[in-house]
């Protein structure tokens, strides 16, 4: 899709009421609840994060979606799929400037370029015990990228039409925190599986695109 045609469009989605957990759940791994009731003592202290789907123009003007594959290390989220985000720090205003920072440090947007069109839903993340708070945003020129070398693996550039095509769902075979072997909902973006609490938060922003475009 163009990508003046999708500012038209977007400019309309603060005032459409979110699908939230509903569709969220079409997208939740078959263990989610398990985990929630595991650790309910636990999510009263979780830790906070933001992060930010941003779309833009490419350099032939069509509309795009920024994501990371985060590089291979020793934690639960070593070569995953997921937004550019992290961390609320000391220093934050809010979760929405958390996500704008970590935007502009992991992939090099700069935060002059990055206007936040609505909040949409939190999801709690059990291994890792972050309720995570997903922004979107769009910049309105086309980003020059720059990965942080030692978080990010590679930036993933997911066009619109390939995101909204219903064939991107799919059923795979994943290793879960549990260190067991699961069959999970998924997206196939680009090439990469990308699931869990990255996909209930994308499922979201399609479901809620949908309704828009």
């Amino acid at each position: 899709m163009n990508f003046d045609e999708f500012l038209i469009s977007i400019s309309k989605i603060k005032n459409i009421e979110l699908p939230a957990q509903a569709s969220q759940f079409k997208m939740s791994p078959p263990f989610r609840q398990e985990l929630i009731e595991k650790y309910k003592e636990r999510m009263k202290s979780a830790k906070r994060a933001g992060v930010m789907a941003l779309f833009y123009p490419d350099n032939i003007g069509d509309t795009k979606l920024v994501l990371i594959l985060r590089k291979t290390y020793n934690g639960v989220h070593s070569a995953q799929i997921g937004f550019p985000g992290g961390k609320l720090e000391p220093n934050d205003d809010s979760l929405q400037d958390a996500a704008v920072r970590e935007t502009y440090e992991e992939v090099g947007v700069l935060v002059s370029q990055i206007e936040v069109l609505r909040q949409m839903t939190e999801v709690y993340i059990p291994p890792s015990n972050f309720y995570v708070q997903p922004f979107l945003g769009i910049s309105r020129t086309t980003p020059k990228f720059i990965k942080q070398d030692d978080e990010v693996e590679l930036i993933v550039e997911v066009s619109l039409n390939h995101f909204l095509d219903e064939n991107i769902v799919v059923s795979k075979l994943v290793k879960t925190s549990l260190n067991t072997k699961i069959e999970v909902p998924a997206f196939e973006l680009n090439g990469h599986v990308v699931w869990g609490a990255t996909a209930m938060m994308l499922s979201e922003i399609k479901d809620s695109l949908k309704m828009l475009l």
